[in-house]
C-alpha cells in the first residue's frame, strides 16, 4: 500500500519584508536628514538674527519684581521708536543704540501653555509713577533712565516681571512689508496723512507695500481721537503683519523667511539675553500659534485729564491693570479679555 503524501513537499516559505524594512529604514533617513537640514537652517536664521541685531547692553535695572518658581509665561517689553520722526518726533529715546524717538509701547504676554499671544498697547502719555521721579507720563521713563528704568516702571506697574525687552525702529516696518511683498489689511475708516506725500487709505481691503505700511502706522493727526486711532491701526497692520509671517506661503519658503528675518534684523535692537537661538526656542514653542490666536487690545484707562502742570494726559485704571496683572500671573487672560468686552 502506498501512501498518497509526499513526504519530500515543504509549504511554500513565508516571504520575507524586506522590502518593508528597506522602506521604513529609507524613511527614518530621509526624516534624520530633514532634522539635521531643519535644525541647520533654524541655526543659520538664528545667526543672520544675531549679526545683524542690536544689542541693548544693561537692559534691566538691579530692583526687579520676582520671577515666579515654575513659571514658564514670558513677558516682552515692545518698544516702537522712529529715527525719521512720526508722532513721537521731539522725544529722544537714551539707552538705545543709534537714537531715536519713543512712539510705541506694547507689553506682549506669551501664556505657559503657548495657545495664544497676548499683545497690549500702553498709551505713551499715561499718567503714572516712573520710580525715584514721582508722577509722569509713563514714555518719560526713557528720558529719566534709559530702558532700564522703563523696564523698572512696567514691571512696578504691573507687579510682573519683564524677562525680555525689544526696541524696534519703525523704518523695519517698510523693509519687512516689501520682503513679504505687501500686507493685506481690511482699514475699518477712510483717512488721508498730513504730511509726507498726503497718502489716502480708503476703507475696506488693501495691500501696503512699505512705504504705505509706514505712512499708516505714523498718523495721528487725522484722527479726533489722536493716538487713540494711530494705536489701533498699528495693532491692526501688526496683527496682519504677523499673520503673514505665520502664513504657510512664508514659513515653508526658505528664501521668503531668510528674507525676513535679513531685512527686518537691522532695525530691532534686543536685550542681550535675547539671542537668535532664545528667540528661534521661544518661536518653535509657538508652533502652533497663528494669526488669529494673537490678541491685541489697548490698556483700559478713565480717559484723558490735565496734570497739575497742565500737561494732556491719560489717566490709569487701577482696578484693570490690578485685573490684568492677575491674569497674568495666573494665566487668565482669555478670562480677563472676554470679562472686559
Amino acid at each position: 500500500m502506498t501512501s498518497d503524501y509526499d513526504y519530500d513537499y515543504a509549504p511554500p516559505r513565508r516571504r520575507k519584508r524586506r522590502p518593508v524594512r528597506k522602506v521604513l529604514a529609507v524613511l527614518a533617513a530621509l526624516l534624520a536628514v530633514a532634522i539635521v537640514i531643519g535644525g541647520s537652517y533654524v541655526f543659520y536664521l538664528a545667526n543672520v538674527f544675531d549679526n545683524n541685531s542690536q544689542k541693548i547692553e544693561n537692559a534691566f535695572p538691579e530692583n526687579r519684581v520676582s520671577k515666579v518658581a515654575g513659571d514658564g509665561s514670558k513677558n516682552i517689553l515692545l518698544m516702537g521708536t522712529d529715527a525719521d520722526g512720526g508722532s513721537g518726533e521731539g522725544e529722544n529715546l537714551a539707552g538705545v543704540p543709534n537714537g531715536g524717538r519713543t512712539d510705541t509701547m506694547m507689553l506682549v504676554h506669551v501664556p505657559e501653555n503657548r495657545d495664544k499671544v497676548y499683545v497690549m498697547s500702553i498709551m505713551r502719555d499715561t499718567w503714572t509713577t516712573i520710580p525715584g521721579y514721582g508722577e509722569h507720563k509713563i514714555n518719560s521713563a526713557m528720558a529719566f533712565g534709559g530702558t532700564p528704568l522703563v523696564v523698572e516702571t512696567i514691571e512696578t506697574l504691573f507687579n510682573a516681571r519683564i524677562d525680555h525687552v525689544a526696541s524696534v525702529d519703525f523704518a523695519g516696518f517698510r523693509s519687512l512689508t516689501d520682503a513679504l511683498g505687501g500686507v493685506e489689511i481690511d482699514n475699518p475708516a477712510a483717512f488721508q496723512i498730513t504730511g509726507g506725500n498726503g497718502e489716502s487709505f480708503p476703507e475696506g481691503v488693501q495691500t501696503l507695500d512699505g512705504e504705505s505700511a509706514l505712512n499708516f502706522v505714523r498718523e495721528r493727526k487725522s484722527f479726533t481721537n489722536g493716538d487713540y486711532q494711530r494705536v489701533a491701526n498699528q495693532q491692526l497692520f501688526v496683527k496682519a503683519l504677523v499673520s503673514e509671517i505665520l502664513s504657510p506661503t512664508t514659513l515653508a519658503n526658505p528664501l521668503r523667511m531668510s528674507g525676513v528675518v535679513s531685512e527686518f534684523s537691522p532695525y530691532i535692537s534686543v536685550d542681550s539675553e535675547f539671542s537668535g537661538p532664545a528667540a528661534a526656542f521661544l518661536g518653535a514653542s509657538l508652533w502652533k500659534v497663528r494669526g488669529n490666536d494673537i490678541e491685541m487690545f489697548t490698556l483700559p484707562s478713565l480717559g484723558t485729564g490735565m496734570s497739575a502742570d497742565g500737561q494732556s494726559i491719560v489717566l490709569k485704571d487701577e482696578a484693570a491693570i490690578a485685573e490684568i496683572s492677575e491674569a497674568m500671573s495666573n494665566g487668565s487672560m482669555a478670562d480677563y479679555l472676554a470679562s472686559a468686552s
